[in-house]
């Protein structure tokens, strides 16, 4: 395991690195070019990564339990089974993201704006009065990947079968 606890790494370049299973514990990323880069199952308790590029980048099952991210772009990112728990996401942009599983409670500074962009909440763990509220108007990111595509296959099926009669 690459042991990089704490480490400053404010600014840098390290898109598409294979970070997997990394100890980053308090490290500062803020402002670095993280896009693609994998962080899959990596330890980034703590991490700031306020203001960073961290699209499309594979956080699968990262800890990143009161981690800044403030401001980071984490659009289209993977964040299936990752611990967000007490993770400051200010302004962070979520669209497009894969939450599947991702546990974002006591989240600082979220917003259903913020959550309503992204691919899916499936299983998420949710405070309460978010889960209500995004539940009641935005049901469909609820259903995993799967279940989305299916709908749309169907969908457009439908549409083809009525637009040939």
């Amino acid at each position: 395991m690459i042991d990089l606890g704490e480490i400053n790494l404010f600014g840098v370049n390290l898109e598409r690195i294979n970070l997997e299973g990394a100890d980053l514990d308090g490290a500062i990323l803020a402002g670095a070019n993280l896009v693609g880069t994998k962080f899959e199952k990596a330890n980034l308790k703590g991490a700031n990564f306020k203001g960073a590029d961290l699209f499309m980048a594979n956080l699968r099952g990262a800890n990143l339990f009161m981690a800044n991210i403030e401001g980071a772009n984490l659009e289209e990112a993977i964040l299936e089974g990752a611990n967000l728990e007490g993770a400051d996401l200010e302004g962070a942009n979520l669209k497009g993201a894969n939450l599947t599983g991702t546990n974002l409670t006591r989240a600082f500074n979220l917003s259903i704006n913020q959550l309503s962009k992204v691919r899916t909440l499936h299983n998420v763990k949710l405070d309460e009065e978010f889960l209500i509220q995004l539940k009641e108007e935005f049901s469909f990111i609820f259903k995993s990947l799967e279940q989305q595509f299916l709908e749309y296959q169907s969908n457009l099926l439908e549409a083809n079968a009525d637009n040939n009669i």
